[in-house]
């Protein structure tokens, strides 16, 4: 049968349901409640069980594995559409120089490790996996489901066509990988008497595990910055997003012509149009109007879609194939991250190392909203700023991450397996090496009250 504009419509209303059942579920459920899992994990699995593959009761299209893609082009193009002020280099290095070489030699180094893990192990026992499998790891730990979906979008065009699923799979794994693995994390900490803000796994608000707001938690998603006499506020920013996102599908389509060997990814294209149109917004004075939280807010909505089309459309029978290779990947990205946390955070950060490492962790194996569920228990007042100087640090970490999610998988997909894990490796240990020279290695003792701590717990 012919697909048409209203079988995407029904896909979409189809989705909508199912995220609706899984926030009701959420809301209701104390066993789901207490593994922090979001409406759309659930929406996802609820899509596998009543799809084709299972029950085959929901009339989803052929086509719902092509829509994650398209939404993550969307996604991308918001990420700085709104940022009137694009921050200094010289605030990063003096406020958040820490933060930012820890994240920057975990993500890249996550990146690294594991291609040379592919090229050593992988390749050696499973001859028959694409190239490209092992860059899944990263894709979905340290990426996310965005990530898995543009890189894994990425290496479908060099003949991994299971690289989709391997990277929602991978992105499942690392998100649960994290919840878990920071809740034991959290418990022997409280044990040692390493936390400084609680001494016992803290109780986090009921909001936090029903994901219903009450009034007096509630806040503004937005500012209003045109009339809706004029046009919708929520329009005039989903008009920019869209144009942003429209100029990185003709950009693409104009390389495929001038490079036909190699696919320039299409949502980093996107991201760079939306920086073009900021910046333009900017120099003739009406970046003013243009609202990062609403920008924002249309992103995360993108994500729920994604996400839960992303896994709705996992093959169960390709997950079951690769499942070995699969299991000894995640085995490796807990044991980096872990590594991390406990081995490198208390020498890299100044102060408050295990609430900054959690945090650290929380994204490297799956999602932000993880790094944020987690610290709300060890720091519930975020009075350790980890959230704050990751927030400061992010605006350039995103630069580097432009040419990770960019350059990687197409050098991948083309064959230099051995020669990105080298330089992806070399690039972690010179940040590594830079940040010991400027001063970011501490003093490993990990109960020993550091400066700045008493200060900012009042003591």
């Amino acid at each position: 049968m012919q697909f048409g504009p209203y079988d995407m419509l029904l896909d979409f209303c189809i989705v909508a349901g199912l995220l609706l059942v899984g926030q009701i579920l959420r809301a209701k459920l104390r066993i789901i409640q207490n593994l922090y899992l979001p409406a759309s994990v659930i929406a996802g699995v609820l899509g596998i069980l009543l799809g084709s593959q299972f029950l085959d009761v929901l009339p989803f299209s052929k086509n719902i594995a092509s829509y994650p893609y398209l939404l993550v082009v969307v996604l991308f193009a918001t990420l700085f559409i709104g940022n009137e002020k694009m921050g200094s280099p010289k605030k990063v290095v003096s406020e958040v120089g820490d933060t930012f070489s820890y994240s920057m030699v975990a993500e890249i180094g996550q990146f690294g490790i594991a291609l040379l893990f592919g090229v050593v192990v992988l390749k050696q026992f499973f001859p028959e996996l694409h190239q490209g499998f092992a860059l899944m790891l990263p894709a979905g730990w340290a990426g996310g489901f965005g990530y898995a979906t543009a890189m894994g979008g990425v290496l479908q065009n060099y003949g991994f066509k299971d690289a989709l699923t391997v990277g929602y799979t991978m992105a499942t794994a690392g998100m649960l990988s994290g919840i878990f693995g920071g809740l034991l994390f959290i418990n022997l900490a409280t044990r040692l008497g390493i936390t400084r803000l609680v001494k016992a796994m803290a109780v986090l608000p009921e909001s936090m595990k029903t994901g219903l707001l009450p009034p007096e938690e509630r806040k503004p998603i937005g500012m209003g910055t045109v009339s809706p006499g004029c046009i919708d506020p929520v329009a005039w920013h989903l008009v920019l997003i869209l144009i942003a996102t429209g100029a990185g599908y003709y950009a693409n389509q104009y390389f495929k012509v001038i490079l036909p060997k190699y696919d320039v990814p299409m949502m980093c294209l996107s991201m760079l149009a939306g920086v073009f149109l900021q910046l333009t917004l900017n120099r003739v004075n009406l970046g003013q109007y243009v609202d990062k939280d609403v920008s924002t807010r249309i992103g995360s909505c993108v994500t729920d879609f994604m996400v839960c089309f992303g896994i709705a459309s996992m093959k169960i029978a390709i997950v079951v194939q690769y499942a070995v290779p699969l299991l000894l990947l995640c085995i490796l990205g807990f044991v980096w991250c872990g590594g991390f946390l406990w081995f490198l955070g208390p020498r890299m950060f100044r102060n408050f190392w295990f609430e900054r490492s959690l945090f650290c962790w929380g994204w490297a194996t799956g999602v932000v909203a993880t790094a944020v569920t987690l610290l709300r228990i060890i720091d519930p007042e975020f009075r350790s700023k980890a959230l704050q100087d990751y927030g400061i640090a992010y605006i350039f970490i995103a630069f580097v991450e432009i040419f990770l999610v960019s350059l990687t998988p197409v050098f991948v997909g083309l064959g230099y397996l051995g020669e990105t894990a080298a330089v992806l490796i070399g690039v972690a240990l010179l940040i590594f090496v830079l940040s010991i020279k400027a001063g970011f290695w501490y003093n490993p003792n990990r109960t020993e009250p550091r400066p700045g701590e008493k200060e900012s717990i009042g003591m």
